[in-house]
């Protein structure tokens, strides 16, 4: 039986209350994410059926790595995200494993990717920077010159962005996006458009370590998808590299799902049906979040789905 999870919700500053179309119970009008594939030790998400009922995803992971095809890493290496961004975030930027590893206590790298579910008219992330040499990026951050230095770009649902460790970035308003990352929360805060919490406190800047892992250059990291179509179904795989491989198959009807990996993350973005494990039928909707571990070696997809699979 598929690992099916149960959503943990994270309110934030900038969050908003749209995660309600998913189906979920979010706890305030101020939720900005929907970790739904998560075993980071400050959110790992329960199991909620089958003979693993109760367990986190974590736990799971550490006790039973056969599921995962003995994947070689101490912890789970991905983290899927829904946010909704009712306000901007903040303008940010991730380390790579190597720095992570030296100055966040031996944690991953961050390496992400973006597909906009949806997003406002006119909607802009920022998404990269115009400096090409340390001192030019270190005199615009420290006299706050963003507007020359953040690149802002539209964008539109269907849309794909991929950000790579080392990539300044910011989600603007009035957009909502799922996000497939490597398993890490290190986030190093560039620019926080001198908001406060309820309490009046401004959030912390990083800035030493942001100039540290800022990757210079003009050149977008973004790449090209490839659509293809598989049993009359459309595949459309956005990024295929040593990080993560994400794909988004439109489905209706059936489609006999060879499973690529040992071990897949799955999110129903659209519609419902069913996934058929090894013959046995397991109802889906829009919100779910499941995982095909190295036990569902046959898998049948059948109705009328968009989904978001993820696998290394």
């Amino acid at each position: 039986m598929p690992l099916f999870l149960e959503p943990i919700f994270q309110e934030r500053i900038w969050g908003g209350s749209r995660l309600k179309q998913f189906n979920y119970d979010i706890p305030s009008d101020h939720t900005g994410e929907c970790w739904g594939i998560s075993a980071l030790p400050n959110g790992a998400n329960k199991i909620i059926q089958g003979p693993f009922k109760g367990q986190t995803l974590d736990e799971v992971w550490a006790s039973h790595r056969e599921l995962f095809g003995d994947f070689p890493s101490k912890r789970f290496p991905l983290l899927t995200k829904i946010l909704d961004a009712h306000d901007k975030l903040s303008v940010q930027v991730h380390p790579d494993d190597n720095y992570a590893y030296e100055h966040e206590n031996g944690e991953f790298g961050k390496t992400e990717c973006w597909y906009i579910i949806d997003a406002k008219e006119d909607a802009e992330i920022i998404y990269g920077t115009t400096a090409t040499d340390k001192a030019s990026l270190n005199e615009m951050i420290d006299n706050q010159d963003f507007d020359q230095l953040f690149k802002k770009i539209n964008v539109k649902p269907g849309e794909f962005y991929y950000v790579p460790a080392g990539t300044v970035h910011g989600i603007g308003e009035g957009i909502m996006i799922l996000e497939t990352q490597q398993s890490s929360d290190t986030t190093y805060r560039i620019y926080d458009y001198d908001r406060v919490d309820k309490d009046g406190n401004k959030r912390d800047l990083h800035l030493d370590k942001s100039k540290d892992v800022i990757t210079l250059g003009n050149e977008s990291p973004n790449v090209i998808p490839e659509t293809d179509i598989i049993e009359n179904q459309k595949r459309t795989t956005f990024v295929n590299n040593e990080f993560f491989t994400v794909s988004k198959w439109e489905i209706s009807g059936t489609l006999n799902y060879m499973k690529p990996r040992e071990f897949c993350l799955v999110t129903v973005l659209e519609g419902e049906g069913q996934v058929i494990s090894d013959g046995v039928i397991n109802d889906i909707k829009k919100g779910d979040h499941f995982i095909l571990t190295s036990e569902n070696l046959d898998n049948v997809f059948e109705g009328e789905l968009t989904l978001i699979i993820s696998f290394i």
